[in-house]
């Protein structure tokens, strides 16, 4: 059940890049009085400049607030229904403000890829969100969103077509267009560093149930080679992005009660075409550096120009197999960036969604998925500029 609050929504890291983006969609799309909004962070006179660049009201109400002063997290949290953060890399700055929003009862919502990093967060604060009543959403953008509620989506078509869930489902990113953000990128160079002083954290990023303490379901396809897919007749490559998305989506099955099997397997990787060419293009992005390792990617703060944004797209594929072979298709879309566009819409509908259409869901650390399921979709779809579709049925 929301808190009550002087603010419905609350922006933090509002001054940098991707809180910038969601400020301005929240000042385009609700600018109209019909949603209650601030922008917090550390300096006041950047987010005046933000706030002014942006258009949005002269009046939008400025917080100021650090990590490091939890003081002044304190009286952000007590005046908000529901907390935006964008400060990233959430293992270095995130963990003050999950603790305030637990102990205060204040919805949290973040863009989070950092697996170790959510694990040690549900152990720490789950129990004093449930007792607060604080909804905690980790992982409200493209990872892991799309492909979260990309399952759900599937396993309704299965449950249409076989008459019960898949145990099996692939996730394959068909296109993509648009980088990942820096502040992805810095997070994951501050998990290896993690990895690198703690074997425990290492432990936790290979396993594909770490965020299900307390429960282990069957081996999982590691998808970490080049592999001819016979289910769909193309080859495949490594997905960047799976070993986070795997784990959301293994944590969404679980809050939902095991709705898709305690014997669930899933997969994500992508597809790169039948034959010799398909062939060489998956072993030649097997061998390749990571998009967001090195130096030359964009650093936390910097993203790709307006133009660029909107130049982009994603197009996932998802396949419900039952249990006589047969498959149940399905897509989902997006009409911008995935990293920046349309990451910073879907965190803002997200947040929406639970204020408005999640008032049944309880305190504790969820997913976004499991938490909202097909609200979130509708909102997603009439807002963000994502698509879902039933494509083999």
């Amino acid at each position: 059940m929301p808190k009550s609050g002087e603010f419905d929504i609350v922006v933090y890291g509002a001054s940098g890049f991707t809180g910038r983006l969601v400020a301005e969609y929240l000042a385009q799309r609700y600018g109209g009085g019909e949603l209650s909004w601030a922008m917090a962070g550390r300096d006041t006179a950047k987010l005046s400049a933000v706030r002014d660049e942006i258009g949005a009201p002269a009046n939008t109400p400025l917080l100021v607030a650090d990590v490091d002063d939890a003081a002044s997290l304190k009286v952000m949290v007590d005046r908000a229904k529901a907390v935006i953060t964008t400060v990233g890399p959430y293992q270095l700055y995130g963990e003050p403000l999950v603790a305030a929003c637990a102990e205060a009862g204040t919805d949290y919502l973040d863009l989070c890829g950092e697996p170790a990093w959510m694990r040690k967060m549900i152990d720490a604060y789950d129990a004093k969100a449930k007792a607060s009543g604080a909804r905690i959403l980790f992982s409200c953008g493209f990872d892991s969103l799309p492909f979260e509620l990309g399952v759900f989506f599937v396993q309704e078509a299965a449950k249409a077509k076989f008459g019960a869930p898949a145990a099996r489902v692939m996730g394959r990113v068909r296109k993509m267009q648009g980088g990942f953000s820096g502040g992805t990128a810095a997070s994951l160079k501050a998990t290896m560093a993690a990895a690198g002083k703690d074997p425990g954290v290492l432990d936790l990023l290979r396993d594909h149930f770490a965020l299900t303490p307390g429960f282990k379901g069957p081996e999982q396809p590691h998808g970490m080679a080049p592999a001819y897919d016979e289910a769909l007749g193309t080859w495949a490559a490594p997905f960047v992005m799976a070993a986070i998305n795997t784990r959301n989506v293994h944590r969404s099955n679980a809050l939902l009660g095991h709705a898709y099997g305690t014997d669930f397997i899933y997969d994500e990787m992508m597809t790169t075409g039948p034959g010799e060419q398909g062939e060489a293009i998956a072993k030649a992005i097997a061998t390749a550096p990571s998009p967001l390792g090195g130096d030359s990617g964009p650093k936390p703060g910097e993203g790709p120009s307006k133009a660029e944004r909107e130049a982009g797209f994603y197009d996932l594929l998802f396949v419900a197999i039952g249990k006589d072979g047969k498959q149940a298709r399905v897509s989902v879309g997006g009409d911008l960036d995935p990293g920046y566009g349309s990451t910073s819409r879907m965190i803002a509908e997200t947040a929406v969604c639970l204020l408005r259409d999640g008032s049944s869901v309880p305190g504790g650390v969820w997913t976004p998925g499991a938490a909202l399921g097909q609200p979130l979709i509708d909102r997603l779809v009439a807002d963000a500029g994502l698509t879902f579709k039933v494509e083999q049925a």
